[in-house]
């Protein structure tokens, strides 16, 4: 066996059992009796039948793809079809893990908090870490299966791999992609039509706090937070990180260098995300709080941790690795270090950005928190400029990024700095996962009436949540650009344009068909937002009115109702964007032929990648800004200021948790059907 896919087995059994280790420990960790296991009862059956009934609907879809494919294929590239199928499955089960541990972290992190913060910060982060490791995990192994089937039937030469394995190596990320985009767009529009219906009637109209058990939407609200936050953002990084591991193989492939460096090349990517993986599960150890840090400051203590160590180890495997071989136009080992660097210095200075632009007590929150308080309409133009503003500096470090990587090693540089983004992806997703599990565990303490103290932990928590989010939702969007980048150089190579001239017809059509179809897509994901949300509005109305008793605490509230109304609206809803990201590039480029598919994907790169940072920085933005009133003891909860806030934060919800993120899914997905077709046009 090849060394680097025996390295590959070792490094997803590596994940795996860790995840399995830490998966266990939360399963022993106490969880308070009454009212808050019951209630955790009802947000983890909801989440977990959500999720079984969205895999059901897309199973006739992963079928169809399917047959297309071995339709399509010739030869041994029929291979591509169980391919894609491992890489469907693999998504799937990674967001069924996380989710499933997830719910399960809430209420157990609750009971923490009644002890002390750490030991509250300690069970959410461990329930996040175990979506980081999945996700990471499983998608090694998958890639272990492909490539060691792959040697066993055509061997790792040169060609076979050029022509052979790393083309069927496409159908897995493929797979995974398909599986992410409706995980993300069903569990965005799930959530948001919850948590608009919740506080729009809840908050608004009916005066009554966040999380209050007697708004009938608080349940489907909090079920929303798991499907969205931890399966939808767990599926795209899925996604990200295979595509970046598989377009980084391909450019090795492709680079002018003699067969053994070729190789080398090819496989290096493979230890990457080993020494990332070992980085990130040393940095999650580092994530405790000591007197006087913050849960912030311990979060980012393990991320930039993590980083650091990874840049520690990959040095020296680097220099022993490449040795003094070099590429035909001089690449050699320190280029290529370089840019792995550059990638993994890239996705940090993302994170700070967002964070500036979305975190509590930064100015540009600060301004929507002032701007409140001259009403709604001041509030939304704050919004909307702080997150025009927010994407300036990441598409600058991307664009640094791309040309600084490309000046040291051509587009496998490029390669290599999208996949250094995405080495540390554990402790990244972890992080991001853990915010969910935050804001859960601050609606059980309300919910189950517990002290003031416990609750204050968990605002805490939540608070840091809230901003660990939106970084995750910037490191998505940076990772998804580089990645559809190496992408869209790979569709050039399978699809044999050796150059792309922008005055061609064809391709200048593509550029603006392209670069419209972010805007048709995130309008259709608002859109079904807002349909839902009306659904969910009527029916909390509904309840209030005819049973004056849920208001006054006498009754109980119809949790299910909700719940089945944001579900309905999900699965409904989640097809036509989906089918519009899978046909335009299969249409495009059968009808417009590879020129003007070309454009196209030059289009939805550079739109989607600024809508989608614009997108989930004001979303962030608007959400911090109402914690942070929130948290204002001076500030009436019935006053214009304040609703203006909850106003704000309803038009990011869509925003931030449903277009925006699905953005990221988009343009990679677009770029990877592009990549698999390219043989055949």
């Amino acid at each position: 066996m090849n060394p680097a896919v025996l390295s590959a087995l070792l490094i997803g059994l590596f994940f795996l059992i860790i995840a399995v280790y830490r998966a266990l420990w939360i399963f022993r960790q106490p969880v308070k009796e009454g009212k808050i296991k019951e209630i955790s009862y009802y947000i983890s059956e909801g989440a977990m039948a959500f999720l079984k009934r969205e895999y059901i609907v897309l199973i006739p879809f992963i079928l169809i793809i399917a047959l297309l494919l071995l339709l399509g294929n010739k030869g041994v590239l029929k291979w591509q079809v169980l391919s894609f199928i491992l890489g469907s499955t693999s998504s799937a089960l990674a967001g069924y893990i996380g989710m499933k541990v997830a719910t399960a972290s809430n209420s157990r992190t609750v009971t923490a908090a009644e002890e002390d913060l750490n030991s509250a910060l300690k069970v959410a982060f461990t329930g996040g870490s175990i979506m980081g490791l999945s996700v990471a995990g499983l998608a090694v192994l998958g890639i272990f299966v492909v490539l060691f089937t792959g040697e066993q039937l055509f061997g790792f030469e040169t060609t076979t791999l050029r022509e052979t394995v790393l083309p069927i190596l496409t159908g897995f990320s493929l797979g995974a992609s398909t599986v992410a985009l409706f995980a993300r767009v069903g569990g965005g529009i799930f959530t948001k039509a919850a948590d608009v219906g919740a506080d729009l009637v809840g908050k608004v109209e009916a005066g009554i706090p966040e999380d209050d058990p007697r708004n009938p939407a608080v349940i489907a609200d909090n079920v929303g937070d798991n499907v969205g936050d931890v399966a939808g953002m767990g599926a795209d990084l899925f996604e990200s990180f295979i595509g970046s591991l598989i377009g980084a193989m391909i450019l090795g492939i492709n680079a002018p260098a003699l067969e053994i460096m070729q190789r080398k090349l090819v496989f290096f990517p493979l230890y990457m995300i080993g020494i990332g993986g070992i980085a990130s599960v040393a940095g999650m150890m580092m994530v405790r709080i000591k007197k006087g840090i913050s849960p912030q400051k311990a979060l980012n203590r393990g991320s930039f941790g993590a980083a650091v160590l990874t840049v520690a180890i990959l040095i020296p495997f680097s220099l022993y690795f490449f040795g003094t071989l070099e590429t035909n136009d001089g690449t050699g080992v320190y280029q290529i270090l370089l840019t792995s660097v550059l990638g993994l210095i890239a996705g940090v200075a993302i994170g700070l950005i967002t964070e500036y632009f979305t975190g509590t007590e930064k100015k540009p929150v600060i301004r929507i928190v002032k701007s409140c308080e001259t009403g709604s309409a001041t509030n939304l133009i704050a919004g909307l400029g702080v997150g025009m503003q927010s994407t300036m500096m990441p598409i600058l470090i991307i664009a640094g990024t791309i040309l600084g990587s490309y000046f040291l090693a051509g587009f496998y540089g490029i390669g290599i700095s999208a996949l250094g983004m995405l080495m540390t992806v554990s402790i990244q997703l972890a992080v991001d996962a853990y915010g969910p599990i935050a804001d859960n565990a601050g609606g059980l303490a309300v919910m189950g009436e517990l002290s003031r103290k416990v609750r204050e932990r968990t605002d805490s928590l939540d608070a840091v949540g809230n901003t660990t989010a939106a970084v995750g939702k910037g490191f998505a969007i940076g990772s998804a650009a580089l990645t559809s980048i190496i992408l869209f150089a790979s569709f050039q190579k399978a699809a044999g344009l050796s150059s792309i001239d922008l005055m061609n017809p064809a391709v200048l059509a593509g550029i603006l068909v392209g670069s419209m179809i972010p805007y048709l897509f995130s309008s259709l994901a608002m859109d079904a937002v807002g349909k839902a949300a009306f659904a969910m509005i009527k029916e909390v109305r509904r309840q209030f009115n005819e049973n004056p008793g849920i208001l006054k605490g006498t009754a109980l509230p119809d949790y299910k109702k909700c719940i089945d109304i944001s579900t309905k609206s999900a699965l409904t809803q989640m097809a036509l964007p989906g089918l519009i990201a899978t046909a335009v590039p299969v249409l495009t480029g059968f009808f417009g032929g590879a020129y003007m598919l070309a454009g196209i994907l030059v289009g939805v790169t550079a739109s989607g990648v600024l809508m989608a940072t614009f997108m989930s920085n004001s979303g962030g933005a608007w959400d911090n800004a109402k914690k942070m009133l929130e948290a204002d003891n001076n500030i009436d909860k019935s006053s214009e200021t304040y609703k203006a806030s909850v106003v704000g934060d309803t038009v990011g919800d869509p925003f931030k948790d449903t277009a925006g993120p699905s953005l990221n899914i988009l343009i990679k997905l677009m770029a990877v059907i592009s990549l698999v077709i390219a043989p055949m046009l």
